[in-house]
């Protein structure tokens, strides 16, 4: 199966399936001499794990990151890393009753389709257990970008909607995120998705949510002016996550309703030469170049598509049949998202970090 690698000079290869021994990645193209251990990788993996609350999948996995290759007495050698996640809690005899049925709004149909073979426990590549490898190569990636910059980059999402509930930005604090179980930024939301989920949870149903992200700390100068614009990259990436149906970037679709001057970024002369914006509704993005300000983007999650209220659909040969999936699934996936959501910008940004030095120097 091709299209597993993401990155040029930061290449990330995964592998695995979802109820496989494991799970993993391969990190080409890490600079030499950057002092990691799996207890930097840890932290960020553990953000997504399953299991920590009732809103999540309570497939107990422990997530333990190994490092088996390309670090050295504590540093980067400049060779591959590789990383692993042994799956632990596999229930693959939840699956039995529905291995030749198509689940419907689930990646089933379309593997059959197009490979004639699907592993249908727990949707096997297709399912999101492969992003836990994203966000330990991200973790990998947020040292690489602090090395080279110097400079504190910060990289950091919260859940901004979940199916019909916004948040007000008034209430935002960042402070609230790690206190609840939705990475929520404005308490009084988080209280009441509270009730929501669990209304959606105990009737076998699943719901959406959107998700912000932001970087800070990223200079000018990254991304290239056509086809390789950072934005495009940065959208591409939030795309390949599992069950993600759109991304914005800066003020997005809001953007087609301002007037040319309400859109326009002002800027003023800063302090020791530095400019200032007045307004990011660009997202920190310029014709396809970082601007130095905070880079920011949302994306969209549709909701869990294995869920246990029976559905029509078809099976393996042509039949219609109904299907009700058994086990344990998100009732939101948007939630474990936030920290993928993370991991990927942290990726896109330390590969075209890479480019830009190899290009312009730094």
């Amino acid at each position: 199966m091709s299209g597993n690698t993401f990155g040029q000079l930061f290449a990330v290869t995964s592998f695995g399936e979802s109820h496989g021994p494991a799970i993993g990645c391969i990190i080409d193209g890490v600079p030499p001499r950057i002092a990691i251990s799996e207890a930097d990788i840890q932290p960020y993996v553990d953000k997504r794990r399953p299991g920590q609350s009732k809103f999540t999948t309570q497939r107990r996995e422990s997530d333990t990151v190994e490092i088996l290759s390309g670090v050295f007495e504590g540093q980067t050698t400049g060779s591959p890393i590789a990383l692993m996640i042994h799956n632990e809690d596999q229930r693959s005899k939840d699956y039995g009753d529905i291995k030749d049925k198509f689940r419907p709004g689930h990646a089933d149909f379309t593997y059959f389709r197009k490979f004639g073979i699907r592993d249908y426990r727990g949707g096997g590549r297709s399912s999101a257990r492969e992003t836990a490898m994203r966000v330990a190569a991200g973790a990998v990636a947020r040292k690489v970008l602090n090395e080279i910059l110097g400079d504190p980059v910060v990289i950091r999402g919260a859940m901004v909607q979940m199916g019909p509930n916004l948040i007000d930005g008034e209430n935002w604090d960042w402070d609230v995120v790690d206190d609840n179980p939705f990475f929520c930024p404005d308490a009084k939301a988080a209280a009441e998705w509270e009730m929501y989920l669990d209304e959606i949870r105990k009737e076998g149903s699943s719901t959406g949510g959107v998700i912000e992200i932001m970087a800070s700390g990223i200079p000018a100068g990254l991304g290239e002016p056509v086809f390789d614009r950072l934005d495009a990259d940065i959208a591409a990436a939030l795309m390949s996550i599992p069950a993600v149906k759109g991304v914005e970037i800066g003020a997005g679709f809001a953007a087609a309703s301002l007037t040319g001057p309400d859109n326009a970024d002002e800027m003023r002369a800063g302090e020791d030469g530095q400019t200032v914006f007045l307004s990011n509704n660009a997202g920190g993005i310029l014709g396809g170049i970082s601007s130095g300000q905070d880079i920011i983007a949302r994306f969209a999650v549709k909701p869990t598509s294995s869920i246990s209220i029976s559905r029509k659909t078809v099976n393996e040969n042509g039949e219609d049949v109904d299907v009700a999936t058994k086990g344990r699934h998100d009732p939101c996936v948007g939630i474990r998202a936030v920290p993928v959501g993370e991991a990927m910008l942290a990726l896109v940004l330390v590969d075209h970090l890479l480019r830009f030095r190899a290009q312009c120097g730094l």
